[in-house]
């Protein structure tokens, strides 16, 4: 499929990765339009970049499906789906006010997860719709999940059940989805230069960056986009979970 071809549907894209996707696809000749829980900043991002804003909240199926038939009129299909949204959810099974309650799990699970299989079926029963290319694809679908997916640290006990829950059904999704020519693919970022690590002291950032091996420093969100370009333009990336994550593997803690 062609990058300047997307019409893009990016959650969480009024900050971080998803922002530099909305860039990325515009910049391309692409269509985007953002969903974001951040009304103030997702308009804000929108008007700069030349996007369409739509409100929405993943874990609501109301308005997942609002939004993204909004979207589809206002782009004219949807061919590309981006799922940045997301919350990090930091917290320990035995902390020191107790046992980690079941409704904060339960809250990163609706975010993270659902919120993510929301999307990918409200966007599926749209694009198998699409008229096919030269190459019998209709769409394709990407999934945010993380390193820690594979290497959950102290603390991340229910932000690494879902992010190992995303990896996980990007396969069955993918083969599911064959038949239609929509392909679904995960990306797992490491430690990447995020609004959240932006507010950090430099030390620390630098800090987190040595870590890496190479190259010793943060992710770029820019980099992140560069990679759902490559997604998107090459037809036989299907079913996977990519890491990008400078070849680090997380520490316990």
């Amino acid at each position: 499929m062609k990058f300047s071809s997307s019409l893009a549907v990016i959650t969480g894209g009024a900050s971080g990765l998803g922002k530099s996707v909305a860039e990325r696809v515009i910049a391309a000749g692409g269509k985007a339009a953002i969903l974001d829980l951040q009304e103030a900043a997702g308009r804000a991002v929108a008007a700069e970049i030349g996007a369409h804003f739509f409100p929405c909240d993943v874990a609501d199926e109301a308005q997942v499906i609002a939004s993204f038939d909004a979207a589809n009129v206002a782009l004219g299909g949807i061919n590309l789906v981006v799922n940045c949204a997301g919350i990090v959810g930091a917290g320990k099974l035995l902390g020191k006010e107790g046992p980690m309650p079941v409704g904060f799990f339960e809250k990163v699970v609706r975010v993270n997860l659902i919120g993510t299989f929301l999307c990918d079926k409200t966007a599926a029963a749209i694009m198998q719709n699409n008229p096919p290319n030269e190459d019998g694809e209709r769409g394709v679908i990407i999934h945010t999940a993380s390193v820690a997916a594979f290497e959950g640290q102290i603390g991340q006990v229910a932000y690494s059940a879902t992010k190992a829950g995303i990896a996980g059904m990007t396969l069955p999704i993918a083969r599911e989805l064959a038949r239609f020519g929509i392909r679904c693919v995960a990306i797992a970022p490491g430690i990447f230069m995020t609004p959240m690590l932006a507010s950090l002291p430099q030390d620390v950032q630098d800090s987190l960056g040595r870590q890496v091996p190479f190259p010793p420093r943060l992710g770029k969100p820019a980099e992140f986009a560069q990679l759902v370009q490559s997604i998107v333009e090459i037809p036989t990336l299907n079913g996977e979970t990519i890491r990008l994550d400078g070849a680090i593997r997380m520490a316990p803690r």
